[in-house]
Parts: structure tokens; sequence; C-alpha cells
């Protein structure tokens, strides 16, 4: 405990440190204080009412309250939240690894990151545009006593622009924690969103079990604990997994002065894929139950099985697409022939290894063999709160066991107590761990 106050005392003390934590209290007040004004002319207590409804049976509508933090079922003016986004960070990223103009783009350093910040903009408006009237048009469809009845045209329009700025300024919002705060903008955001949500859960559980002594009451809510804690600790694991491959730079003279000889390390990650593969299966998934439900009474006994987020099929067809999703994803975003080629520019090279398409196919090797254990715990991670679920746990707290959610918080609380420490050590302050130092994705987004 004197360990933990004296860290803090220490943060205080750091004037840019204290100013960049209060700079992210500020935005995510603000955040969550938008999060609950409703867009004008919908009667907000019918709007929570019959939102929260849909969600409950609707495994997409359930995902976009979550990553909102419950301002999709507020009918808020940030209902949209920040996922237009993160798909349109998504679609850029695979049209960079796609077509070979976006490529060229990318590969131009700081001026072509600013043109690949234009285009995700620009199509994260676009998404804006769509989605902002589906929504109205749903929320219509949901409660239309709470809509406006006169001139729905100019609500439609209005509404539209007001959900597109409140995304927009959502996004505005997290380039601004990214500038002058700590940690990743657009992951905390995410992760309020996500956080927001446990206070209630938490305590629903509670009062569930203790209301409910045959399903073991506060022996049972401990067990629960001990068991979430354990699961933290195997996204953790997850999360900081890193292989080390080295790397041998030879030595130049620069001038007069002897340049490289040092050996280095290439931390290969694990968790290269992050939450991408379970948000692909689940998006995937996602179209059975949409089938289902507009088919309605014709609909196959395989549809509505495959339609069901408790069921036993849905969840190994999730952890299948999971698994293969790891892979692909991996296999994107890391390009062992680029890397090979790099390191051969700079005069590296893996020692044993011949420079060139032999160090390709050997980091490709070793990438293949890490990602499958990785992909292995992902989808158990991801399938964890239907366990939970079969032991009585409230679907709500139970979201927190596994999936999205706890490696979202997971991964940005790891990657924003990393910065805080950086500005200790900077300082010559100790760490916040007594020994070892917190390591986070290095520079991954949560998504």
């Amino acid at each position: 405990m004197k360990k933990f106050i004296t860290t803090i005392k220490n943060i205080w003390a750091i004037e840019d440190l204290r100013m960049r934590i209060l700079i992210t209290m500020l935005f995510a007040t603000i955040y969550r204080f938008g999060s609950y004004i409703v867009l004008p002319g919908i009667d907000p207590t019918k709007a929570v009412e019959n939102l929260g409804k849909q969600a409950e049976g609707n495994g997409l509508l359930n995902l976009l309250s979550m990553f909102s933090g419950g301002a999709f079922t507020h009918a808020s003016i940030f209902a949209l939240g920040i996922m237009p986004y993160i798909s349109a960070s998504i679609v850029i990223q695979l049209l960079c690894v796609a077509v070979p103009s976006f490529q060229k783009i990318q590969r131009e350093g700081e001026s072509g990151r600013r043109k690949i910040n234009q285009y995700t903009r620009a199509l994260t408006l676009l998404i804006l545009l769509v989605q902002g009237p589906a929504y109205l048009i749903n929320l219509r469809a949901q409660m239309g006593d709470a809509m406006p009845t006169l001139n729905w045209t100019m609500f439609l329009i209005t509404s539209t622009i007001i959900l597109a700025a409140g995304s927009m300024f959502i996004l505005w919002l997290g380039e601004r924690i990214t500038d002058k705060g700590t940690g990743n903008g657009v992951s905390l955001i995410i992760m309020l969103g996500i956080i927001a949500r446990l206070p209630e859960a938490f305590g629903q559980e509670i009062v569930g079990r203790l209301n409910n002594m045959t399903g073991g009451g506060l022996v049972m809510f401990l067990i629960e604990i001990i068991v979430l804690f354990a699961v933290v600790i195997i996204a953790i694991l997850l999360v900081q997994g890193t292989r080390k491959v080295p790397v041998q730079y030879a030595k130049r003279v620069v001038g007069n002065q002897p340049v490289g000889g040092a050996r280095q390390y290439i931390p290969l990650k694990v968790f290269a894929a992050n939450v991408m593969p379970i948000i692909f299966a689940q998006a995937l998934m996602f179209i059975p139950g949409i089938l289902a439900r507009a088919i309605g009474g014709d609909a196959s006994p395989a549809a509505i099985a495959l339609s069901n987020p408790q069921g036993l099929w849905y969840n190994v067809l999730t952890a299948i697409l999971i698994i293969a999703f790891t892979y692909f994803y991996t296999a994107i975003t890391l390009n062992p022939v680029q890397m090979a080629e790099d390191m051969k520019r700079n005069n590296g090279f893996i020692p044993g290894i011949r420079p060139g398409k032999e160090t390709a196919e050997y980091i490709d090797g070793i990438m293949s063999r890490i990602t499958f254990p990785g992909s292995l715990i992902l989808a158990f991670i991801a399938i964890m709160p239907v366990f939970a679920g079969l032991f009585n746990v409230t679907r709500e707290f139970a979201a927190f066991f596994g999936g999205t959610s706890l490696l979202i918080l997971v991964g940005v609380v790891l990657d924003t107590l990393q910065q805080i420490e950086s500005h200790l050590l900077m300082r010559h302050y100790d760490g916040l761990l007594s020994s070892g130092r917190i390591h986070g994705r290095a520079g991954m987004n949560a998504y």
C-alpha cells in the first residue's frame, strides 16, 4: 500500500503527466455526458425501454450498444459512437494490403500516413450518412409513439446531421486525448463505453446471487470473482506474449565513427491480430440470425441453431472462425517478405539464417507456430461468457468474462499504464511495478 501511495505522489509531482491525466479525465467526462443527451424530439424514457429490449435479443445491436457505452440504446447524439470510424479503418487497412496504389501511399512515410487518415475520415463520413438514416428508421419502427409525427423528412435530415457530427466529435476527442492526454484516444473511448456498463452489471450480479440462495449465494459470487481474475491473467499473458527473434546488424563506418554491430530483437506478438478475429467472426455469425428473423416461422432448424448465441453449434462455429481469421489477419498485417527486405537493407540478419528468402521463410514459420496457440486461447476467451452463463451469471456481467470487452479493457489499460510508467522512468522515478516493466501492445490499437 505504501508503494502504491508513493507512486501516486510521484505521478502527481510530474506537472506534464498530471496535466495529461487531468485532460484525459476532462475529455472522458465530456464523452460520457454527451452519451446521455437524447436527440431532439425523441421521448428518452420510451427510447431506453424499447431499444434496450431490442438490443437484448439482437447480438449486433448489443455489440453496438456495448461499444457506444449505452448511447445507442439512449437514442443519444453519440448513438453511432466510434464504430463507423473503426469500420472505415478496417476497410482502409485491407485496401492497403490488396490495392497497389494504397500500398504506394502507405510507403510514403508521414505524408502517406496523413493521406490515409484523410481517406479514413472521408469514408467514416460516408458510413455515417448511411448508418444515420438506418438508425433513425429503426427507431421509428421500434417506437413510433416516441418519435415526432410531423415533418418526418426534416427530422430525418437534421437528426442524421446531428448523429454524424456527434461521431466526428467523438473522433476529435479521441485524437485530442492521444495528442494531449495519456494512452490511445480512440481505444480509451471504446474502453469507456465498455467499462460504463460494469458497475450496473456488478450490482445486478451481487443482488441476484444474494437473493437466490439456491444458486450458491455469496460463496458462488466469490468463485466468480476468482474465475474472472484468472481469465484476466490469461488475457494479459495473451496480450503481452512475444517471441523475440534475434537480429545482428553489421558494423559499418559512417565518417570516422563506427555504427551498428549491435544485436537487437524483433518482438513477434502472439496476439498480433488483436480483437479483429472476434469482430469478424461475430459479424459473420450475425447473418444466420438475421436470416432466421427475416424468414420467421419457415426458418430451418440449422438457421435457428446458428442464430442462438448460447447454443453449442453457434459457439463451435464461432471458435473455428476466430482461429481462421486469426491466421488471416496476422497474414495481412505482418509481411515476412517486407520484414526480410527491410532487415537486409539495413545490413541486418538473423544469426544462422541467410538474408532474403530464407529469412522470410524463417519469420513466417515462427509466426505460424506462435499464432496457433494464440488463436486457441483467443477462441477460448471469446466463448468464455457462454460458459459463465451456464452457471447462472447474469448476461451483463458474463460479458466481462471474455470476448471483445475483456480483451479491449486489458489491452487499453496496459497501454495507458505503459505510457504513465515511461513518464516516471524518464524523470528517474520508480516504475509502477516493483520489478520489471509493463509492456503494452507496441502501439497497436484496440480494434
